[in-house]
């Protein structure tokens, strides 16, 4: 093989190992709308089609009827799912069975802020968080210290403790997670 040869050859390499790169960093955090209570299938779903997914969950205690109590692991946001996507591969997550759409608008879905969808998977917040259906009613504070500094949300009192809502305003739900006060301060309005 001439050099030429091995020259062409290799430059395609590069050229492939570039295009898969950019391909790589180019993914950006989507939230799916799926077939309510389809959430934990359709997660199975993504990872058969290698469809880097997260669906964030919370625990609770429920009582039967009998009296027996049982530990629930639930969906934060029913009927969302989150995947991490670059544009080419919109169609495989579109084409998932229990799959309504990815959110935003008609011409195309709207990507989340990494630090969202990150905040989300932390360990920290696995700990803390639970679902929050009250209408959010507060100041909003932005959190100035910690894993989460920079977050913005809004404050509410739940038994006398301070909880922070985290709000994904592009698929309108809350989660409500515990934050000392101290670690929190108020967003100036600008005029």
């Amino acid at each position: 093989m001439s050099l030429t040869a091995v020259a062409q050859t290799f430059g395609r390499e590069v050229s492939h190992y570039s295009a898969i790169i950019g391909a790589l960093c180019d993914r950006k955090w989507y939230a799916v709308y799926t077939v309510p209570q389809q959430e934990k299938s359709e997660l199975q779903q993504f990872d058969i089609r290698d469809i880097e997914s997260f669906l964030p969950t919370y625990e609770t205690v429920r009582v039967w009827k009998n009296r027996q109590r049982m530990k629930l692991t639930l969906p934060l946001f029913p009927a969302y799912l989150f995947v991490r996507i670059n544009p080419t591969e919109r169609s495989k997550v579109l084409q998932s069975p229990g799959v309504l759409q990815i959110v935003g608008n008609s011409k195309a879905g709207i990507p989340l802020q990494d630090s969202e969808v990150e905040f989300l998977r932390s360990d920290f917040c696995r700990q803390r968080i639970e679902q929050y259906r009250d209408l959010v009613i507060g100041e909003k504070v932005r959190i100035k210290s910690g894993v989460m500094q920079g977050l913005q949300g809004t404050l509410v009192r739940k038994c006398n403790s301070v909880r922070f809502v985290l709000t994904l305003e592009l698929i309108n739900q809350h989660a409500a997670i515990h934050v000392d006060a101290e670690d929190l301060e108020p967003i100036i309005a600008r005029a």
